[in-house]
């Protein structure tokens, strides 16, 4: 009788260590969250995506083959030399935008009406921040296309309190802080897609108090011998 009354107080003790604050209610889940993080699309980076030191481009000048160029590289400083117009600064902005200025400059002095298209061919410049339930918190690089699933394993995965059902996603959009809640159970049972992870995004693990409770429960049992059966009394 003794080993079970131990289990009352304990009990106590755990739910009262075992709050967790919940996300804002008012943050997207569902159909709503993709609808502001799309699901992945396999070898295709986001069009958002900002161009960063070290980045390779791959750069065509239509009908110009002496104007085009694949693996340009970006230096240290977030520029890259192109023929006729020189030095051209890319860090922080998009392929599109930069397809768009590249299509100016050409045609101010060089080229009528130009056609140019630029891809962010390998990326070394964008990073991550992976936080809560998961076993090594911290920034990881990515480089392209990354998934949801793909960031969190960068993390060495959930713990064994994760609430996986609450993995919130933050990102700043034109100075404007974004978050959408995700279900990662369901997407590792393939019930709905993997979102596309972009530079500078955080992702935060929930935390589950009820697995919590219970992990501390079993993991304080043989302690005081609290599930062995108690005869003699």
């Amino acid at each position: 009788m003794f080993r079970v009354l131990l289990l009352f107080p304990l009990i106590a003790l755990l739910a009262a260590c075992a709050g967790a604050n919940p996300p804002d209610p008012s943050l997207p889940r569902g159909n709503a969250a993709y609808g502001m993080f799309p699901a992945s699309q396999q070898g295709v980076a986001p069009v958002d995506y900002k161009i960063g030191p070290l980045d390779s481009l791959d750069i065509s000048v239509f009908q110009e083959p002496d104007l085009s160029a694949k693996g340009v590289q970006v230096d240290a400083s977030g520029n890259v030399e192109l023929p006729l117009i020189g030095t051209v600064a890319v860090s922080g902005k998009t392929a599109p935008q930069l397809s768009r200025e590249l299509e100016t400059r050409y045609g101010q002095k060089y080229l009528e009406k130009p056609q140019v298209t630029v891809i962010v061919s390998g990326s070394v410049s964008q990073k991550v921040v992976v936080q809560g339930e998961v076993t090594e918190p911290g920034v990881y690089e990515i480089k392209g296309p990354t998934t949801l699933l793909e960031a969190i394993a960068m993390a060495k995965g959930e713990t064994q309190i994760a609430k996986l059902n609450e993995v919130v996603v933050f990102r700043t959009v034109n100075g404007q802080r974004l978050g959408a809640v995700f279900d990662v159970a369901a997407i590792r049972r393939g019930e709905v897609s993997d979102p596309q992870i972009q530079g500078n995004d955080m992702i935060v693990v929930g935390y589950s108090a009820a697995r919590n409770f219970w992990h501390n429960v079993i993991s304080a049992a043989p302690l005081f011998n609290i599930f062995r059966p108690v005869t003699g009394y």
